[in-house]
């Protein structure tokens, strides 16, 4: 018996009044992750378009695809690497054995050891972040008596590529928990919600559990191993290694490139994707082959990135002029900006949230030139917390509705005094 008639031939009990009504969103959840819906408007104002919410979340889910294949590759060169800095053989526990098991090892010049040994770690972690905010879809949906929707086919890879290797699985389930539920559901669910359930989730963990978010221990997945991000070195050069101890506190003795160069990262390297941080924020590179499928399907708004873009060169470009001895990372390059910390992340898969984000075309423009001068602003200014897309995108979410309201106004204004004239 075919899989498709197998569900028509159950379906009656899932509907209203059969013996499993109260499972009927999960039973049409499943159905519409693999067959279209059975339904047709009957109706005779209605526009056909090939574009609905299944597809947009499926291209946006092989958008990010790249990210997720080169932050698995990159998790286990950087694990592989510190093994050998550390003078450990390998790994034990549950994950050693899963690598046994795929018949790798941990040769940072191979590519399968370097594939299966992130995958030990990021795939517990979207195995997670699927269970739980699932749950919460299912119970939710169910409790509403409406369709499990495909927005969470989507937050779910989104927010497990925004958090670091070593996060505890407990933390993953408490993180999307907090997106979905608190950032979303509560105020309706998808379409209604005007946070980014990812980055809600993503700050609620940052907040709650900052030394499992941030710090030197928490990018590289090996116990014991401790090195600074490139980011946090921009933000604080004389952490790097090449520093003399002996150096004077607060002397600017090396520019912030300089010091994130000087633990072997170029800048080839950062746009490529080889250096600590986020699963699957680090490669700028596969990031911008998601923006161009994204922008081909038209699925994402090049206005916002433009604008994000536009917004971080700006205010970078003011911060280099004036400059600041005592603030190194006030002298670090646009350049540099996009490729370190989660910029281009954010911008691509984050800003350009349809829902969370602007809707009027204008609107869309102010809203990210506004994101971009606010990351900036926040690393410089703010260097206890270096990274700050993620802040800028949810305080951008929050004005998106008063920027559109602005922009209406504004041109019913224009309109009115043309028809005046």
């Amino acid at each position: 018996m075919a899989l498709k008639d197998l569900f028509q031939e159950h379906a009656a009990k899932f509907e209203q009044g059969g013996a499993y009504q109260k499972w009927g969103a999960l039973y049409r959840g499943i159905w519409l992750f693999f067959y279209s819906p059975g339904q047709v408007n009957s109706g005779h104002t209605h526009v056909r378009d090939g574009i609905n919410l299944k597809r947009i979340m499926i291209f946006v889910w092989l958008a990010v695809l790249p990210a997720t294949v080169m932050g698995l590759y990159n998790i286990g060169l950087q694990a592989n690497n510190a093994l050998i800095t550390v003078g450990q053989a390998g790994i034990e526990g549950w994950r050693g054995i899963f690598i046994q098991l795929l018949d790798a090892g941990y040769d940072p010049q191979n590519i399968w050891d370097n594939l299966t040994h992130g995958a030990a770690y990021f795939l517990p972690v979207y195995g997670v972040t699927l269970i739980v905010g699932g749950f919460w879809e299912v119970l939710f949906a169910s409790m509403r008596n409406k369709e499990v929707n495909e927005g969470f086919f989507v937050t779910s890879i989104l927010f497990a590529l925004t958090l670091p290797p070593t996060i505890p699985l407990w933390q993953v389930a408490l993180g999307i928990s907090f997106g979905v539920v608190i950032a979303k559901e509560v105020f309706g669910g998808t379409g209604r919600n005007f946070l980014n359930p990812a980055l809600a989730g993503r700050a609620f963990l940052y907040f709650a559990y900052p030394a499992n978010m941030s710090g030197d221990t928490a990018w590289v997945a090996v116990d014991g191993y401790s090195g600074a991000t490139p980011l946090a070195l921009a933000v604080n050069p004389s952490s790097a290694d090449s520093v003399s101890s002996a150096s004077p506190v607060g002397e600017v003795l090396i520019s912030s490139s300089d010091a994130i160069e000087s633990i072997g990262v170029s800048w080839l390297d950062a746009f490529f994707g080889f250096l600590p941080g986020s699963m699957g924020e680090t490669s700028t590179l596969a990031i911008l082959f998601g923006a161009a499928f994204l922008l081909y399907t038209r699925i994402a708004s090049w206005r916002i990135m433009l604008g994000m873009l536009l917004g971080m060169m700006g205010l970078v470009t003011l911060f280099n002029l004036f400059g600041s001895d005592a603030n190194p990372i006030a002298s670090l390059p646009a350049h540099w900006h996009f490729v370190i910390g989660g910029f281009a992340f954010g911008m691509v898969f984050m800003a350009t949230d349809p829902v969370s984000a602007a809707m009027t075309n204008s609107g869309k423009w102010a809203y990210g030139f506004l994101i971009g001068m606010l990351a900036i602003l926040i690393r410089v200014v703010n260097p206890a917390y270096p990274e700050g897309t993620m802040l800028a995108i949810l305080f951008a979410n929050l004005t998106a509705p008063l920027i559109d309201y602005v922009v209406v106004r504004a041109n019913i204004k224009r309109r009115l005094r043309r028809n005046a004239n």
